[in-house]
């Protein structure tokens, strides 16, 4: 299948790049300004309405398109200005997307954008599928409007799959690799009562999942891209120390959170415990189903 990524240079892009190449997938790659690399397609992700993001007679042919790309949530404090570029970095590039898509030869069958599970907000144990409702916040809008725009891809007749990622486990990036350096030292710890849900999924099985999303056509909309058995945060800061072999008894308050980060810590102290519905019931065989399974090879490479 012959594959365009946008976001290909990212923790999840890159990954996914090199599996699908090992897969025997052609992929382009959509890149911001011109690179003379081989196989990468140069695009304004931020062109307006009068203009071309790119040519799309470089991608004719391209029978499914991945949008990976958007500015970290965790880039800087959500400032009014912070705000403003984590939605353009989403929205915009999403819409310019769909508009190349519409002109590529034959029409693209689908379309696998990034979204995450931070659509639910903050909802305690309350357990989490594709059905579940919006939540409240910054967050959950955000990511309700991302999957609006590229949910206009099926007015066109292209299948649209939203992307809704957990916390994507690696040690080449992400969240766990910012952890592993204080919790080597003995002094990781749990963040404020560590109750809050903590909703994972190895880096080996996102990718993988992708490529499933990519050939199962029976699914579409959202799909939860997280490890069937969610944990609090305080079994995750135990399970990952004790892979470490280091204590874990160094807590963070939830108020110094708040104040080093501002908004931005609704993101570290919200609870979603999701679990992969629509994954499950396709089929789709989790290798890494449990954190301590999952710890233990991530961080044995």
């Amino acid at each position: 299948m012959r594959i365009a990524i946008s976001g290909a240079s990212g923790l999840i892009g890159s990954a996914l790049r090199a599996h699908l190449i090992n897969a025997g997938h052609e992929i382009s790659v959509l890149v911001r300004g011109e690179r003379p690399e081989k196989s990468t397609i140069p695009w304004n992700a931020y062109a307006n309405a009068e203009e071309q993001p790119c040519d799309p007679r470089k991608l004719d042919g391209v029978e499914a398109f991945i949008h990976l790309s958007g500015e970290n949530v965790a880039a800087g404090r959500w400032t009014a200005a912070q705000k403003q570029r984590l939605r353009d970095s989403r929205l915009i590039t999403t819409r310019n997307l769909v508009r190349v898509m519409q002109q590529v030869k034959p029409l693209p069958r689908a379309l696998l954008c990034a979204s995450a599970i931070g659509f639910y907000g903050e909802r305690g144990d309350e357990i989490l599928t594709e059905e579940s409702s919006l939540g409240a916040g910054f967050l959950p809008e955000l990511c309700n409007a991302w999957e609006q725009e590229a949910q206009t891809a099926n007015a066109f007749g292209v299948r649209v799959v939203n992307l809704r990622f957990g916390l994507v486990l690696s040690r080449a990036g992400g969240p766990l690799a910012k952890m592993l350096t204080p919790f080597k030292l003995g002094l990781g710890g749990r963040l404020a009562s560590g109750k809050q849900y903590m909703s994972w999924i190895a880096i080996e099985d996102a990718v993988r999942a992708v490529e499933y999303l990519l050939t199962t056509e029976s699914l579409r909309g959202p799909v939860n891209m997280t490890a069937p058995e969610p944990v609090s945060n305080r079994e995750f800061t135990r399970t990952l120390a004790a892979a470490l072999h280091r204590p874990a008894v160094f807590p963070v308050p939830g108020i110094a959170l708040k104040l080093l980060l501002g908004e931005m810590a609704e993101a570290l102290l919200a609870g979603a415990r999701v679990v992969p519905s629509k994954l499950s019931a396709a089929g789709f065989e989790f290798r890494y189903p449990r954190l301590q399974a999952a710890l233990e090879e991530i961080l044995r490479k």
